[in-house]
């Protein structure tokens, strides 16, 4: 079965499996289009007046500021070809301006994909690092692959615990040498047994830590470099997860394991609770790292695939 499948929308929406988008980025949605409408109210073409509005809301939405530029310079562009009449119109433009600008994620496919599959999962303690990693785990197991997650955040017993019992409900294995154990030991370890044993998939959690880069760039580049004593081309995936309710903070997060690290896909977990869905928009962007899974819910099933112009859809309403 291929690694990827539960990347289709057939398997994702579930009935009473999997939270709807447009609910998760209701709040979002409802904030960010409340302003743009009422900013826009009576006018039938984009004005420097209202450009300079829609910056405001776009920077106050957590959208980030080089991206809101970028957003506003494309759509002056796109409606002094194509002209705007009224709101609708406007949401149709801007929704085509915002899929233009976002990464899109890489996902091998067929005789493409490695074995195992090495995803390295980064990410401060409490932006649902473990959670999203349960996650995963849960959904490739799903599908019959033969999952393992290595315990390498041991600077936290209590994120060994929390691993280990999403281990034993996602029906994962998992490898761990406590919480003393140093982190390279673990990831060398854990690799050495997906290799050896024949695991489609091997998921490394890290430590949560984020203190100062040069600390962080040197620890989580030791992992690597003992994951790739026995794949040299591991990890396939840097997966870092980010707290979208963070707004601001997750910027700052993201600038420093980018940084750090070679991060090529982003997780953006509790976008159900926040109207600051924008983050979204904005680090993909900025950091020019495709946003690979959105957690929409505090269900198994609650991580969804990243998809663009779905997530556009969802945000600015569906287009006709």
């Amino acid at each position: 079965m291929s690694l990827f499948n539960f990347f289709s929308k057939k398997q994702q929406q579930q009935p009473g499996e999997q939270s709807s988008l447009d609910q998760a980025v209701a709040k979002t949605r409802e904030s960010l289009l409340g302003k743009i409408t009422r900013a826009f109210l009576g006018k039938n073409k984009l004005d420097e007046d209202f450009l300079d509005e829609l910056e405001e809301i776009l920077i106050t939405s957590d959208v980030g500021v080089e991206t809101t530029l970028d957003i506003i310079a494309r759509l002056r562009e796109l409606a002094s070809k194509e002209g705007v009449n009224g709101a609708d119109e406007l949401k149709v433009l801007l929704s085509r301006v915002v899929s233009s600008i976002m990464p899109v994620p890489n996902n091998p496919s067929g005789q493409s994909i490695p074995k195992p599959y090495v995803i390295m999962v980064v990410g401060v303690n409490g932006v649902g690092k473990t959670t999203t990693i349960g996650k995963l785990a849960a959904q490739f197991h799903a599908q019959g692959l033969k999952v393992l997650l290595g315990a390498g955040d041991t600077f936290r017993a209590a994120a060994v615990e929390q691993l280990r019992t999403w281990s034993e409900r996602s029906g994962a294995d998992m490898l761990s040498l406590g919480s003393q154990a140093e982190p390279a030991t673990v990831a060398h370890d854990t690799l050495r047994k997906g290799v050896e044993e024949h695991y489609d998939v091997v998921i490394l959690d890290t430590a949560g830590r984020l203190h100062n880069k040069v600390g962080l760039m040197n620890e989580l580049a030791k992992v690597k470099r003992v994951m790739q004593r026995f794949k040299d081309d591991a990890p396939h995936e840097v997966l870092l997860v980010l707290d979208a309710s963070t707004g601001q903070n997750a910027f700052e997060q993201a600038k420093a394991f980018t940084e750090a690290t070679e991060v090529n896909a982003l997780a953006l977990t509790k976008l159900d609770g926040t109207a600051r869905g924008g983050v979204v928009l904005g680090i993909s962007h900025k950091f020019g790292v495709p946003v690979k899974y959105l957690g929409v819910g505090e269900g198994i099933y609650d991580l969804k695939p990243f998809d663009a112009h779905e997530f556009v859809d969802a945000m600015f309403g569906k287009k006709e």
